[in-house]
C-alpha cells in the first residue's frame, strides 16, 4: 500500500512549524496508524533524518496519549475511537493523509505531534479527589451505592483525558473533560461532602488554563473515544450555579 503522509513538523513551541510530505510505499493495510508512523520513522533513521515525534503508550485505546488530527478530524475518520485503534485499511491507495497536533492555546506544541496536556493535570489537582483516611480499605457494603449511580459514575470516570474534546471544539473548551471528572465524584456518597467546593475550584482552574467556553454544539461528544455524554456539561453548569448561590 502506498500513501503520502503530510505531517506537521515543529521543533518547539517557539518555532514556526510546517507541513512535510513523506511518500511511503511499504505499508500494509492491516497495520495500525501508529505502526505506519513507526515504519516511516524507521526509514527516516536509515536516511539519517530526524524522526517524527508523537505520543503513545498503551496502544490499546486506554491511555489517550496518541491523539492527533488526521485529515482534519480528531483521531481520524471514525467516531468514538483513538488514533491507536485506527488501521490503514481506513485509507485508500495513494491517499494523502494530513497529520497534525491538537490545536489549542492550552495545549502548546512540544515537538511535532506532541502537545503539553499538563493543563488537564492541574484541573484534576484542583479538586479531582476525595478526602479520605488512608489505611485498610473499608468493607465494600459499608457505604451502599445504587447500581444506577454506580453505573453512571463509571461512565463518567471512563474519560481517558486524551483532549479530543478540546481539539475538536471550535472554542477549545475543556467542559466535557472537566464535567466528567467533577460529576463522577459528585454523584457518589464519598464525594458529596466536597461537591460544591470541587465544582467551584475545578471550573475556576479550567478558566485559568485558557480553555474556551462551551457553546454546546456537541462535537466533543462525537469525537470522544469513550462516548462521554454532553449531559455532563449541563449537570456541571447546574451544580456550579447552585454552588455560587449558596456560597454567596
Amino acid at each position: 500500500m502506498r500513501v503520502t503522509f503530510k505531517i506537521w513538523r515543529q521543533e518547539s513551541n517557539s518555532d514556526d512549524g510546517r507541513f512535510v510530505e513523506y511518500e511511503v510505499d511499504n505499508i500494509s493495510e492491516e497495520m495500525s496508524f501508529l505502526e505506519a508512523l513507526d515504519s516511516l520513522n524507521e526509514s527516516l533513521v536509515q536516511q539519517g533524518k530526524g524522526v517524527i515525534a508523537f505520543d503513545h503508550d498503551c496502544r490499546e485505546g486506554i491511555c489517550g496519549q496518541c491523539g492527533v488530527f488526521i485529515n482534519g478530524r480528531a483521531n481520524g475518520p471514525h467516531s468514538n475511537t483513538t488514533t491507536c485503534q485506527l488501521h490503514m485499511r481506513s485509507f485508500k491507495e495513494g491517499e494523502v493523509i494530513v497529520v497534525e497536533p491538537w490545536r489549542a492555546k492550552a495545549f502548546p506544541v512540544i515537538k511535532d505531534l506532541v502537545v503539553d496536556r499538563s493543563s488537564f493535570d492541574r484541573i484534576i489537582q484542583s479538586g479531582g479527589f476525595i478526602t479520605a483516611k488512608t489505611g485498610t480499605a473499608p468493607e465494600a457494603n459499608s457505604i451502599l451505592v445504587g447500581k444506577d449511580i454506580a453505573d453512571s459514575a463509571m461512565d463518567m470516570a471512563a474519560c481517558i483525558g486524551c483532549g479530543a474534546c478540546v481539539a475538536t471544539c471550535k472554542n477549545s473548551s475543556a467542559a466535557l473533560f472537566t464535567s466528567a471528572k467533577i460529576n463522577h465524584l459528585n454523584i457518589l456518597p464519598q464525594g458529596k461532602t466536597e461537591s460544591s467546593k470541587r465544582v467551584l475550584e475545578m471550573t475556576e482552574r479550567m478558566e485559568l488554563e485558557d480553555f474556551g467556553h462551551c457553546s454546546f454544539t456537541g462535537a466533543c461528544e462525537i469525537e470522544c473515544p469513550e462516548n462521554i455524554s454532553i449531559s455532563n456539561i449541563a449537570k456541571m453548569n447546574f451544580d456550579l450555579l447552585k454552588a455560587k448561590l449558596f456560597k454567596g
